[in-house]
């Protein structure tokens, strides 16, 4: 019979990467996966993946604080232990050594001058030009969607309070949408065309009317999608869910891997 291999000393732990050590250090100091994640302000997902997929070198640094800050017998606050951490997460560089795109903003207000009859800018009581919300956007992936979304819901009561008007775009996977992509009074579509990914899901615009006047809704009714949001409990991807099951446009049960909320104040005549 052939012996067994025996295991290099210390094992799977042995192998782990500085920021699942570290992370390991504040689990047997009896914090979560769960707080970990809070206190570093990321999903308890990629605090996993420390462990899974050798993810978390930009949060070496800011480990390394909160593990000092905590055998030291400092604050076990969360809000004290996050506020210390955030002056070390550094974002994710591109291999040209820029902030990558991905972890730009996700949430994109504008806001135009406001002007009288004449085309003049108003000025405000402190001399400068008032302006006034145009516009926002906001998008969600899949893992923030599982957590909330809670970065589309300030998008929707800005364009209710705004008197603006809303479109969506909705990531799903290939096959689950029950009605034809050309439609376009159904799906105008992203750019007119529905978006497919590699990895079997595709996107599609609602309200979007991208092509002109007939190819359809020109945005829905901020005021009423507000109530269907707050109906929803005040998650925004139920409530497009709910949606696009009563209007007969995707499977129910179908879960959303993307949303994106696109929010405008239309053009008084």
């Amino acid at each position: 019979m052939t012996p067994r291999k025996r295991r290099a000393a210390g094992g799977r732990r042995a192998q782990r990467n500085e920021a699942a050590r570290l992370t390991e250090q504040l689990l047997d100091a009896s914090f979560n996966k769960k707080q970990v994640g809070e206190i570093l302000g990321r999903n308890p997902s990629l605090v996993s993946q420390f462990f899974t997929k050798n993810k978390g070198a930009s949060m070496v640094e800011a480990l390394r604080a909160v593990v000092r800050e905590v055998q030291a017998g400092g604050s076990r606050d969360i809000t004290s232990l996050k506020a210390l951490a955030c002056c070390y997460v550094q974002p994710r560089l591109n291999k040209a050594g820029y902030k990558a795109k991905v972890r730009g903003k996700t949430i994109a207000p504008s806001e135009k001058t406001v002007k009288d009859k004449r085309g003049w800018a108003v000025i405000g009581p402190d001399g400068k030009p008032v302006r006034a919300w145009s516009s926002s956007l906001a998008k969600a992936g899949n893992q923030h969607i599982a957590s909330g979304a809670s970065r589309l819901r300030p998008v929707v009561e800005d364009a209710a309070k705004f008197g603006g008007k809303i479109a969506f775009t909705v990531r799903a996977k290939k096959g689950s949408f029950t009605h034809d992509a050309g439609r376009a009074g159904g799906s105008p579509g992203l750019r007119r065309n529905v978006v497919q990914r590699r990895d079997g899901t595709e996107e599609r615009a609602y309200a979007n009317n991208t092509g002109g006047p007939g190819s359809g809704m020109e945005g829905f009714d901020a005021v009423q999608f507000k109530a269907m949001v707050d109906a929803a409990g005040g998650d925004v991807t139920a409530a497009v869910q709910t949606w696009l099951v009563d209007n007969d446009r995707i499977q129910p049960g179908t879960p959303i891997v993307g949303l994106e909320i696109r929010a405008w104040k239309p053009k008084e005549d």
